[in-house]
């Protein structure tokens, strides 16, 4: 005996409701604006939160181009001067910049087993932007760099 696709009760949804539904979260995507952008404060803020020692200027280096013809993948390579020895080491490298979406880009930890305090990593930028970059010792001493990246605009500059 066989029974009809009729007679069988259906569940879920109908391939109709849910192309509608989908149409319908599309649409309720695209008029939630995007997060607001990172500034200055935002950028020093996250920071303060991630990093509780007062950053001194010195041992971190951000090497990057300088004026960037392509925003989309722009090369970013940290550097750290420490021996990372069982007693002196990088711990931490946090990343932000002040002109992001969100002004965390980047965090990175480390231990002595890394050999090297340096970290690479492709960021991308619409805009000319400073990215500011801090290592926090093992220690507990915290150190800076910062670096402006001019993002040009169709070549044209900006």
């Amino acid at each position: 005996m066989t029974a009809s696709s009729e007679a069988l009760p259906r569940r879920g949804l109908s391939r109709r409701q849910a192309v509608t539904a989908l149409g319908a979260g599309t649409v309720a995507i695209t008029l939630v604006p995007l997060s607001a952008e990172a500034t200055p404060e935002s950028a020093k803020k996250l920071l303060g939160e991630l990093v509780k020692a007062a950053p001194k200027a010195g041992k971190v280096q951000i090497k990057t181009q300088e004026i960037a013809e392509n925003g989309n993948t722009v090369p970013v390579t940290i550097a750290v001067d420490s021996p990372m020895t069982d007693k002196d080491y990088v711990k931490e490298i946090h990343v932000v910049s002040d002109k992001n979406p969100q002004p965390g880009v980047a965090s990175f930890m480390l231990t002595p087993a890394n050999g090297k305090a340096e970290v690479q990593f492709r960021m991308r930028m619409a805009e000319t932007q400073n990215v500011i970059a801090v290592a926090l010792m093992s220690d507990g001493s915290a150190w800076t760099a910062a670096r402006e990246v001019k993002v040009t605009i169709g070549g044209c500059g900006g």
